[in-house]
């Protein structure tokens, strides 16, 4: 019995070794996992999509944290997507914010040419013969446009709020990080008639008072001219705390008082948010434009 009993106890023995080894076995190969070459590991997450490498790759080890947070790499897909610096003098000081935010851009007018007729806009003034959509008279610089809206012979004005919240820039990132806000606008008369254009364009707080205003005097065109687009474009910038909204509004009539549709024209107009360089980033308060730190994630150690 007691050779039996020593028998299995040197079996039972052998058996735990075995574990013992396959698990050591295992724990190498998971070290070996995780203990990838620097420039290998950029690339597999220059190939990943840019969330899941702030939400889940950076929480693996120490080492993944370090690739998913440097410069190199967030530098390096800006340039692979093609998201270039418009003044090179003004260098980001956190490239992964940059990223960011420039894949965020986009017209946060809905509408803008007016391929749904009016929908999205609130027409605040409707005079003369009101509003309409109509075919461009002339080809627009961008090719894409081939509708705009059309004025009457009484002042014809309308506008859209922008609730930033809803667009996903949350208060936190719009008062720390205080982003551009370029707005665009095209206008163009008809060759006919004379016409004038105006546009007022606000930054609003949360009960919607104007923080900082850019409204132009009037633009007039006289009677045979060239019908050509014009741009207007402005850019907020430094506007300080408290932005929650923007109000774009524009319009204009005809001036020589033509029943019909001789008025100024409008098309591809855009409000755009859009990173400039040289701001300090403060990242753990941005949520929705960068995708949040996980705060309670363990790292491993390797």
């Amino acid at each position: 019995m007691k050779r039996k009993a020593n028998a299995m106890g040197a079996t039972l023995s052998s058996n735990s070794a075995e574990r013992r080894s396959d698990s050591d076995s295992t724990w190498l190969s998971e070290e070996q996992l995780f203990s990838v070459p620097l420039e290998i590991l950029e690339e597999i997450f220059l190939n990943l999509p840019p969330h899941e490498v702030v939400r889940i790759c950076r929480l693996v080890c120490h080492q993944w944290k370090e690739v998913a947070d440097s410069e190199s790499l967030w530098k390096e897909r800006c340039r692979r997507e093609g998201y270039h610096l418009s003044d090179p003098s003004k260098i980001p000081k956190d490239w992964r914010l940059f990223y960011f935010l420039c894949k965020k851009r986009r017209n946060l007018l809905k509408n803008p040419r007016g391929e749904q007729k009016m929908r999205n806009w609130h027409v605040t003034d409707n005079g003369g013969d009101q509003w309409l959509v109509e075919g461009v008279m002339v080809p627009h610089p961008n090719e894409v446009v081939k509708k705009n809206f059309v004025t009457s012979y009484g002042i014809c004005r309308k506008m859209q709020l922008i609730d930033l919240v809803k667009e996903g820039y949350n208060p936190a990132f719009m008062d720390h990080f205080q982003p551009d806000i370029k707005i665009s606008d095209w206008y163009a008369p008809r060759w006919d008639c004379g016409s004038e254009y105006e546009i007022r364009v606000e930054l609003l707080n949360n009960e919607k008072k104007p923080i900082q205003i850019f409204a132009p005097e009037i633009i007039y065109f006289e009677q045979w001219n060239d019908q050509q687009w014009h741009q207007m474009t402005h850019v907020f910038k430094n506007y300080g705390p408290g932005v929650r909204f923007i109000r774009f509004s524009h319009g204009g009539k005809d001036t020589q008082f033509w029943a019909g549709w001789y008025g100024i024209r409008v098309t591809d107009s855009s409000v755009e948010i859009f990173p400039a360089g040289g701001h300090v980033a403060l990242l753990d308060s941005l949520n929705t434009c960068v995708p949040p730190l996980p705060e309670n994630g363990k790292l491993h150690k390797i």
